[in-house]
């Protein structure tokens, strides 16, 4: 690796561990806010501010995510009090999701990084959550880590997963998080080997049992004659054909895919299942759902739109203090028994049967199998709709 004058020179463009705990991806004007009120003598002025998502859509809804980084960084401030809803829980807009009360200056330099882990993981859970009450109980597989910067390649997985999708792509989120990957095989094996059929062949041969033999059918062939040809080759061990058609080629997608299903079934493969990916997303989902059976979703996931939440101050030196535009003073964050949410004032008495939802935050790692649950519990109510 080469050197610069102080010490090794990065090659990847992305910071590192410790250039986000130093603060060193801030916006230029916190460091220099913090210049102004050190020279002032107002860097230790308590505050109480509070992160929430506005918008003017009442019917918005996001699935909470990245407070697992939140909480880690918030190691680096002990002298603040850090409340934050759980990790997977679906809020609206307006609704305090993180809440800050101490010295300004001990966190106001990690504004960028605390909203950047937020609002990014937040868009991907809730894209992923998206496709999930979509798909219904039909597998969906995160493929849109390609699609992003190989850096954030595990918050990526991550976030879907807790979102929602049953499987994510890339295998170090398997052995960072316990997260199950998976994989089928890509265009460029049966480019290599020069057939379907060989390519389906070698496969099977190669991978372990426990990898499932999903094939996909359409690098060379029609779609209705490659899927009986993998079918064929491997007739005792393919469980899913894969179509990745390209979109100058698909027709009405869903005609092609009934016209595949009615070719399996007729020649004895019935129990094959229909994995569709490629451009796939919420709309496409529904659209093909009549017969698809799993979907592979790239940058719907992975580039879902970011919840785009504020850090706002509410409180200074103990007075109400917030910019116009802004609900002022401290909140709290209440669920019904009902699973609705209640946004009161700080001295509200706690409603009966209600839990109070933000909480000190923890950097104790929490299984994130158990956050996608909670998720799916919600999701389940019926309270949400695309």
């Amino acid at each position: 690796m080469s050197r610069g004058s102080d010490g090794p020179k990065r090659r990847f463009n992305s910071a590192s561990d410790e250039e986000i705990r130093q603060a060193k991806v801030a916006d230029s004007y916190f460091h220099r806010t913090m210049e102004v009120l050190r020279a002032q003598g107002l860097e230790n002025t308590p505050v109480h501010a509070e992160v929430a998502y506005k918008t003017s859509d009442p019917d918005a809804w996001f699935v909470v995510a990245g407070m697992d980084e939140v909480a880690t960084l918030a190691e680096e401030f002990p002298e603040v009090e850090v409340k934050a809803v759980a990790e997977g829980t679906i809020c609206h807009p307006n609704e305090p999701v993180l809440t800050l009360s101490g010295p300004y200056g001990a966190f106001a330099e990690h504004e960028t990084a605390i909203l950047g882990f937020l609002c990014q993981a937040s868009g991907i859970a809730t894209g992923a959550a998206r496709c999930r009450l979509a798909a219904g109980e039909k597998p969906v597989i995160s493929f849109g880590a390609r699609r992003m910067h190989p850096a954030i390649a595990p918050m990526i997985e991550r976030s879907s997963y807790i979102g929602g999708c049953d499987r994510v792509a890339v295998a170090l989120a398997t052995e960072r998080f316990g997260i199950p990957s998976t994989g089928t095989i890509p265009h460029t094996l049966i480019l290599l080997i020069g057939s379907t059929e060989e390519a389906t062949r070698a496969f099977d041969a190669t991978m372990p049992p426990e990898v499932p033999r999903t094939i996909l059918i359409d690098t060379f062939d029609d779609e209705k004659f490659g899927a009986l040809i993998a079918c064929t080759a491997i007739p005792d061990s393919i469980e899913s054909i894969r179509l990745d058609t390209p979109g100058n080629r698909r027709g009405n997608f869903l005609d092609l895919m009934r016209e595949v299903r009615w070719e399996l079934d007729r020649k004895g493969f019935s129990h094959v299942r229909m994995f569709a990916s490629g451009g796939i997303d919420v709309e496409y989902i529904q659209h093909l759902d009549p017969v698809c059976d799993a979907f592979g979703v790239g940058g719907a996931i992975a580039d879902a739109p970011m919840i785009d939440y504020s850090l706002d101050v509410v409180e200074v030196n103990g007075e109400d203090r917030s910019k116009r535009g802004k609900r002022g003073g401290r909140k709290r964050l209440f669920a019904l028994s009902d699973g609705s949410h209640v946004v009161a004032v700080d001295d509200s008495k706690y409603p009966d049967g209600a839990e109070d939802l933000l909480a000190p935050i923890s950097a104790e790692p929490v299984d994130p199998a158990s956050i996608r649950d909670r998720v799916l519990q919600q999701l389940a109510t019926g309270r949400f709709s695309l």
